[in-house]
């Protein structure tokens, strides 16, 4: 028990110790990035340059947490290589399997607390971001999905427009049951319009069977100068990436929301493939990152008389950064309905998880 606890907390140290160097280096480059993007804008001062540059972190740490995970196992195999602390353990008796126990079941642990906790920490950075750079840019382009049917704003500084829509088609184009709500600069509403059905082209939305109501107007009562047409057209900046893109990213969404979100998005018409694929490989994280803990130990669990240290580290990189690409790939496919969503979730850690295990039953128990 006393070998475990001591594994467990070098490997904790080398854990953070990586995590601390990388949070430094996202720091400055996300801190340049600001610079370089609001550098010469009135509204962004250098306190909040560095807010934004805060705020960019969490989710470049919780993308790279394989990497972390792997560096971090590297560091300590090999420090323990060093000192000949491996060649103790194996003299006592013990398995370089058992030596694993403490580091595989620490990035478990390290990883359930990733997914509960980092993950909603990163869903609110992002929000927070994207409101404080709307906020300095002055364009807002922003979709939501409630019990009530969906919600779109476009606009820029000078006028502001609300859409409600009942459903959509699966990329957000046409919108069904649809209300738009035009609001001024300074927040009077000048106009409403309700209609059977709104597409998106290129610079407008085509409107049909439409009904329009005045409030920019002399009229005291609206309904008088109301009009119906079964044509009408209005101005917009959106594009169908946008509309996609202010939707379609489930790292915005907390974990613990994301399965509710999923149902409103289908009762609106959309896909979820994508929010499913993602709520699935967020559940399977806890396993990538056991099996790179693997990966790193399979190549540097060597006394370094044995010498190719170098070579060796290079391997584990090579093989973690192989098995991090077919996770990618793997969920583009079921992304794209290619596989399953569970097949292409669970799939790539599982194989992961037991290729380098393989490898230390040979090397080690041969």
């Amino acid at each position: 028990m006393t070998l475990h606890l001591y594994f467990g907390r070098r490997f904790l140290k080398s854990f953070f110790s990586v995590l601390f160097i990388f949070f430094a280096i996202l720091l400055l480059t996300g801190l340049i990035d600001q610079i370089r993007r609001f550098g010469g804008n009135d509204d962004a001062g250098f306190g909040t340059m560095m807010l934004l540059a805060l705020l960019s972190v969490p989710s470049s740490l919780y993308r790279i947490l394989p990497l972390i995970m792997i560096l971090a196992t590297l560091a300590l195999f090999l420090g323990l290589a060093r000192s000949s602390e491996l060649v103790v353990t194996r003299a006592s008796g013990r398995s370089a399997m058992t030596s694993l126990a403490a580091p595989i079941l620490l990035s478990l642990i390290l990883g359930m607390l990733a997914v509960a906790i980092g993950n909603p920490i990163v869903a609110a950075t992002q929000k927070q971001r994207e409101a404080m750079t709307t906020r300095i840019s002055g364009v807002a382009s922003t979709l939501s999905v409630s019990e009530e049917g969906l919600w779109l704003r476009q606009g820029n500084k000078d006028e502001q427009t609300v859409i409600r829509a009942e459903r959509a088609n699966l990329d957000g184009t046409t919108l069904f049951g649809v209300t738009f709500l035009g609001f001024s600069s300074d927040g009077t509403p000048t106009y409403r319009i309700e209609a059977r059905e709104a597409a998106l082209v290129e610079g407008a939305w085509t409107i049909k069977d439409a009904k329009e109501w005045r409030f920019d107007t002399n009229a005291l009562i609206p309904e008088v100068d109301s009009f119906e047409t079964p044509a009408l057209s209005l101005a917009s900046n959106l594009t169908r990436s946008q509309i996609l893109d202010s939707f379609g990213t489930p790292s915005a969404i907390p974990i613990w929301e994301l399965p509710g979100f999923i149902a409103r998005l289908e009762a609106a018409g959309f896909s979820a493939r994508v929010h499913r694929t993602f709520f699935h490989r967020e559940l399977a994280l806890p396993v990538l990152l056991a099996a790179m803990v693997l990966v790193g130990a399979g190549f540097t669990m060597r006394h370094t008389r044995f010498g190719r240290t170098g070579v060796m580290v290079l391997a584990a990189l090579g093989l973690g950064f192989t098995l991090y690409f077919i996770q990618n790939f793997a969920a583009i496919l079921g992304e794209n309905g290619q596989i399953p969503i569970v097949l292409a979730a669970w799939g790539p850690p599982v194989a992961a998880l037991l290729l380098p295990l393989g490898l230390l039953l040979h090397l080690e128990d041969g």
